[in-house]
């Protein structure tokens, strides 16, 4: 029988806000067996750019990364963001070590060739996984803290999507543990109307999702972030699921359902 690896994945909602911060390593703290963080933070690398007088270019959602915008993302996810992390979980009795994909060779990528004129610059689509590091850590009950930043293994680093790394990592993992991977929101899950807490969508099946995309109930970046749960269910991860912090405490209870969960 495999062991059970809890993957979760926090974003610029959580880690720009100290309060919801304190509040999800609380709750991450107490998370039974092994573990691994991957984590974000869009939103303070744009208010560095800022206050550096950097202007952030986005397109689709995504983050171009020219030759100075590259160096903001690393300081801020390699650096601000990912100490900050570990020196929390630290002060809470948890042995974690901050990591790029850099490190350890754990994730290699390739930068993301131009597309119909748009250069994203120094953004990376991931290759490998370096499963038997990142395992040989876990098993050592360490808990591995991932910021969204890889290399090309010519010198590079790369700006990568959080969601896509916590994604590509689960599915390397599965091969070594039962993994579920949980993605971190300011609210309970999905929600048909957002603007009614008593929407939650607590299952969302592929025909489900056409449905909801269809009728514009989900849109968005949350499009892609759904496509790709179903396909990392496909790759052998055991459960995916979208949900607050404060859920992550109640993972044990096979009565509780306040969340979304992507089969």
């Amino acid at each position: 029988m495999k062991d059970k690896l809890t993957v979760v994945k926090i974003g610029g909602s959580t880690v720009g806000n100290d309060t919801r911060l304190n509040e999800f390593i609380s709750v991450f703290r107490k998370l039974e067996g092994k573990k691994l963080l991957v984590h974000g933070g869009g939103k303070t690398a744009t208010l560095l750019a800022s206050s550096l007088g950097i202007t952030t270019k986005m397109v689709e959602g995504r983050r171009v990364t020219d030759d100075q915008m590259i160096d903001v993302v690393v300081m801020t996810y390699a650096g601000l963001i990912n100490k900050k992390l570990v020196a929390s979980l630290s002060a809470r009795g948890i042995k974690s070590l901050g990591l790029t994909g850099a490190d350890g060779n754990s994730i290699k990528a390739h930068k993301r060739k131009t597309k119909e004129g748009l250069d994203f610059g120094w953004v990376g689509d991931i290759e490998t996984v370096n499963s038997n590091f990142l395992s040989g850590l876990i098993v050592k009950n360490l808990v591995p803290v991932m910021a969204p930043i890889t290399h090309d293994e010519a010198g590079h680093l790369l700006n990568t999507n959080a969601d896509t790394v916590a994604s590509e990592i689960a599915i390397a993992l599965a091969q070594r543990f039962e993994v579920s991977l949980n993605f971190i929101f300011e609210h309970k899950g999905v929600m048909q109307d957002i603007n009614d807490p008593e929407s939650l969508l607590r299952s969302i099946d592929k025909s489900r999702y056409e449905v909801l995309k269809k009728g514009k109930a989900i849109t968005g970046g949350m499009i892609p972030k759904i496509e790709n749960a179903f396909r990392t269910i496909g790759e052998g991860v055991s459960k995916v699921r979208l949900l607050d912090a404060s859920a992550l405490s109640h993972l044990q209870n096979p009565d509780f359902n306040e969340y979304t969960t992507i089969h």
